[in-house]
């Protein structure tokens, strides 16, 4: 560059013995740990607080019985206005042989071993479920009278080792039912909405007692309110159904989250606060040097205003250059927790990168011209006298 102040900024970046490698290491692992966590947090909110209220229905409404369905029908349409109700027969049952293999002796991924352990809900149906997807295999014609089939959960049968063609063992009221896998599909549990492992043809259970699950969903996101009213009301008219309020099983676990965020931020503060630490060490062990050019600078020419300038100018692209490497890593290490731990389609959020931005600019900028100040002050007489 032509700018003298530009090149002496360059120049200190890689010459020997530069603060560069401190400063982005230091600074840089610190506010990347600070990245993370912001987007880790940033998504999993999002997906609490934005995704599921716009598509999650107000009510759960569990263990209908089948003999009171039409009059509780009857009452939710007249004390909840608009609201859609959905309803699917339900019953329980626990698998007992998969693939002729006991239950207890399948060699399972410990991520969908919850599926082998106690009674799982399970229901049967003509039609093919929303908030599905068909993924292998084919789904039975309606009216179907064959042999007994299943519908699974693509990553449950994964865990499981289970493809379309696999027969599986279920025992349900006392009875055991051996069917068979005729697709798979992808479920997305994120709505909500009513979805099931397991769905069976009708004729498998065509007959059984079964209760019945039902959700309510209002168009305008309800009125809490309304929705709290709704709530006393069915509990007194129907005292053996169990209602679950959405929204207050979602503000549990948004408090639930905000408490955990406050004590994962609080630990990565002592991070940042080292970094910061390591960062003034590394300006600190640097002065003599920055004393020694700043003397021999200034002898040549160079006024005060100038230097500040070009170790402005160094800190600035510095401080530019940790941003960089801590949102990087920062960014990828949130997209691995997001997307493969929790499951959750990661979104980057600009805000976390200007955030390691701003802070490692500012704290980079900061902490060298404190330390280049002093060194500016320093008479050149005493300072060559001694070299």
């Amino acid at each position: 560059p032509r700018s003298t102040a530009l090149r002496l900024a360059l120049a200190n970046i890689h010459r020997p013995g530069a603060l560069t490698p401190s400063v982005v290491l230091s600074l840089g692992l610190g506010l990347a740990l600070l990245v993370t966590l912001t987007l880790i947090d940033s998504n999993l909110r999002r997906q609490l607080t934005q995704s599921l209220p716009k598509s999650a229905p107000s009510f759960f409404f569990v263990d209908i019985p089948n003999s009171d369905v039409e009059r509780f029908n009857a009452f939710i349409k007249q004390n909840s206005g608009t609201a859609e109700l959905t309803e699917v027969p339900m019953l329980r049952g626990r698998i007992l042989r998969v693939k002729d293999v006991p239950a207890d002796q399948v060699k399972v991924d410990p991520e969908q071993a919850w599926v082998l352990q106690s009674d799982r809900g399970i229901t049967f149906t003509e039609t093919f479920p929303e908030g599905s997807t068909l993924v292998a295999g084919e789904w039975w014609p309606k009216d179907y009278s064959g042999p007994p089939l299943v519908s699974f959960e693509k990553r449950a049968a994964d865990g499981l080792g289970l493809k379309v063609g696999d027969k599986v063992s279920v025992n349900v009221l006392g009875r055991t039912i051996e069917a068979t896998i005729a697709n798979l599909r992808t479920v997305e549990w994120e709505s909500l909405g009513i979805n099931f492992v397991m769905l069976f043809s009708p004729n498998t259970f065509r007959g059984a007692p079964h209760t019945i699950l039902a959700t309510l969903s209002y168009p305008d996101g309800g009125d809490q309110r309304a929705e709290i009213e709704l709530q006393r009301a069915v509990a007194n008219e129907f005292p053996a159904i169990t209602t679950v309020r959405v929204k207050e099983a979602l503000q549990a676990i948004n408090t639930l989250v905000a408490d955990l965020a406050v004590a994962v931020r609080g630990a990565s503060s002592v991070t940042l606060i080292a970094s910061i630490l390591v960062l003034a060490g590394a300006l600190a062990a640097g002065h003599h040097n920055r004393v020694y050019d700043a003397v021999i600078l200034k002898t040549l020419g160079a006024t005060r205003a100038r230097l500040l300038l070009a170790y402005g100018t160094e800190y600035a692209i510095l401080g530019i250059a940790t941003a960089i490497f801590a949102t990087a890593a920062g960014a990828v290490a949130a997209w691995f927790v997001v997307e493969n731990v929790m499951n959750f389609r990661f979104q980057f959020d600009p805000a976390a990168a200007g955030l390691a931005a701003l802070t490692a600019v500012v704290l980079t900028i900061g902490l060298g011209l404190l330390g280049t100040w002093r060194a500016l002050g320093q008479k050149p007489a005493p300072v060559l006298r001694n070299l």
